[in-house]
C-alpha cells in the first residue's frame, strides 16, 4: 500500500524487471557431460559360448544407467532454472500465484506538487515551523478511478462550517470556538463515492505552525485520548481504535484510526487523523452496511504520505 508517491520531477518507479526469457527455455545441457562421465563397462570375463548374450545385457544396462542419469541432471538443470525465473518474477507474473483483488482502489499516480522558489519542505533543515509551503489544494489525494466527485467537496476550500457539519451536534460549539481561537489559515477539502456506495471525504486544516495544529488535535478533538477521540462523527456513539496506523511508517507524521463500533445504525463510519506539521487531515469513509478496512486503510497511507 506506500509505493504510489513520487517527487515531482522523479519519474515514476519502473516496474519489477521482467525476467530474461532464457531463465527457463535455456536450462542448462549436461547430458553430454553425465554420459561421458558414467563409468565405463568393465571388460566382461570370458564365458563359454552357450552364454553369449551376457555382455549385451550388461551393456545395456549399463547404458541405461547412464541415460537415467543424463536425464536426471537435465530435469535438475530445468528445474533449477525454472526457479530462477519465478524468482526473478514479480508474483503476479507467475500463473498460479497471482494476488487475487484484495479491494484496493486504482488511483492514479501521486506527485508531491511544486514548492515556491527557494522554500523547503516541512521536516527538512530550515523549516522549524513544518510548515507546508505547497499549496493545500495540491495536497489532497485525488479520487480513484471510477468514483463520483462530490461537487460540494471538488477540491477547493470549505468553509469552517463545512467541516463542522461532519461531527455531532454536542460539539460543534466547542470546535468552532477552538478553530477561531486557533491561527486556522485554510480548509480545503475533496470527497467522491465509488461504485460500492463508500462515500469519502478528506479535509485538510492548516494551522500557521506544527504547534496550533496540534493543540487543536489533542485538546479539541483529543485524537490521542487513550478511549478514543472526544469529537466523534455526526451519529456514532461506540469507537473501536484501529491499529494499521503504526505500521504505515511515514517520519515526522501521526496517524489516529478509528471505526464505529457495534451496533450501528444503517450505515458504518471509519475516519482517522493525520497530522503532519502544520496541517490536520480528517478522512472519513461511510458506507451502508459496513465500511471496507482495506480501501480505508489504503486511503489513509496515501494521503499520509502526500503530506510527510
Amino acid at each position: 500500500m506506500t509505493e504510489q508517491l513520487t517527487e515531482t520531477a522523479a519519474d515514476e518507479a519502473a516496474g519489477p524487471p521482467a525476467p530474461e526469457t532464457d531463465a527457463v527455455a535455456e536450462p542448462p545441457a549436461p547430458a553430454a557431460d553425465a554420459v561421458a562421465t558414467a563409468p565405463a563397462p568393465e571388460t566382461p570375463e570370458p564365458v563359454a559360448e552357450s552364454a553369449p548374450a551376457a555382455p549385451r545385457r550388461s551393456r545395456r544396462v549399463l547404458w541405461a544407467v547412464a541415460r537415467w542419469t543424463a536425464a536426471v541432471v537435465v530435469c535438475g538443470g530445468v528445474g533449477a532454472g525454472t526457479a530462477m525465473g519465478i524468482t526473478a518474477l514479480d508474483r503476479n507474473d507467475v500463473p498460479g500465484l497471482a494476488t487475487e483483488n484484495d479491494g484496493r482502489w486504482e488511483y492514479p499516480a501521486l506527485r508531491l506538487p511544486a514548492l515556491p522558489a527557494d522554500r523547503p519542505r516541512p521536516f527538512t533543515e530550515g523549516n522549524e515551523g513544518e510548515i507546508h509551503y505547497a499549496d493545500v489544494r495540491e495536497l489532497l489525494l485525488p479520487a480513484p478511478a471510477g468514483a463520483t466527485p462530490d461537487p460540494k467537496l471538488n477540491g477547493g476550500f470549505v468553509s469552517t462550517d463545512s467541516y463542522l457539519s461532519l461531527y455531532g451536534k454536542e460539539t460543534r460549539d466547542e470546535l468552532k470556538r477552538a478553530l477561531a481561537d486557533s491561527t486556522l489559515r485554510h480548509i480545503a477539502a475533496r470527497g467522491w463515492t465509488t461504485p460500492d456506495g463508500t462515500r469519502t471525504s478528506i479535509h485538510l486544516l492548516r494551522f500557521s505552525s506544527v504547534a496550533f495544529a496540534e493543540a487543536f488535535k489533542d485538546e479539541a478533538v483529543e485524537a490521542d485520548a487513550a478511549d478514543g477521540p472526544k469529537a466523534l462523527p455526526d451519529g456514532v456513539e461506540g469507537v473501536v481504535l484501529e491499529d494499521f496506523a503504526d505500521d504505515i511508517g511515514v517520519p515526522d507524521t501521526s496517524v489516529y484510526a478509528f471505526r464505529e463500533k457495534k451496533p450501528y445504525g444503517p450505515e458504518q463510519v471509519r475516519w482517522a487523523y493525520v497530522q503532519a506539521g502544520d496541517t490536520l487531515a480528517l478522512i472519513t469513509q461511510t458506507r451502508k452496511g459496513e465500511a471496507l478496512a482495506v480501501p480505508f486503510q489504503q486511503t489513509v497511507t496515501l494521503q499520509n504520505q502526500l503530506l510527510g
